[in-house]
């Protein structure tokens, strides 16, 4: 994101539930989050943070129409040209909602013309056995952005945990080496290419 704002691009975020209800039992704490979730988002360069206010851990429960319905409303407002959303290789089930409505938010109607699924620390790498895995087929090089990263995360207190947690500053770092090793970069953020609207070569 960081690295879009520096290009001038035009950045949103949205986040679709409240994030909060089924974890904390606070309705307080919803607030909070959310100044976490802008000062994040100022510190990225991103220009607007969207919520959808959809029940935390509950988007099960939720009909997928009314999933659609808070994504779409965004895509309908702001016409991203690019759209990143979570991968449906993960344990958390409100992530793999939100990919599946994404499909259907951005359906080649709408002229979305990329979308890519990224890896969600403590979530992506936290799936085994038989189950399908997070695989990267983009990089993007971040050396030049890193630090703003974890800086970034920084501001969202109630999600930090301690090293080694996924959700740690250091092992934020950690994957960003880790992922530009890959690929030849200092460092970098891996995605998955969900599909791509080329109209030439």
């Amino acid at each position: 994101m960081a690295k879009h704002a520096a290009a001038g691009d035009e950045v949103h975020a949205l986040i679709v539930t409240e994030g909060t209800t089924e974890q904390y039992g606070d309705d307080s704490i919803i607030e909070q989050k959310r100044e976490e979730a802008r000062t994040c988002a100022r510190t990225l360069g991103v220009e607007t943070v969207h919520f959808g206010n959809l029940p935390d851990m509950r988007l099960d429960d939720v009909p997928h129409v009314e999933v659609n319905a808070v994504i779409e409303s965004v895509v309908s407002d702001i016409s991203p040209d690019i759209v990143y959303t979570h991968s449906p290789h993960e344990v958390n089930l409100d992530h793999k909602a939100v990919y599946e409505s994404t499909l259907v938010a951005t359906r080649p109607a709408t002229g979305v013309s990329r979308v890519l699924a990224y890896e969600t620390p403590s979530s992506t790498g936290w799936t085994g056995g038989a189950t399908a895995q997070f695989g990267a087929d983009v990089y993007v090089d971040i050396t030049d952005y890193v630090e703003q990263k974890v800086e970034a995360f920084a501001a969202y207190e109630s999600e930090i945990r301690e090293f080694p947690h996924p959700r740690s500053g250091k092992s934020l770092k950690a994957r960003s080496t880790t992922r530009g090793s890959e690929t030849g970069f200092a460092a970098a953020e891996a995605f998955s290419l969900v599909y791509e609207r080329m109209s030439d070569l």
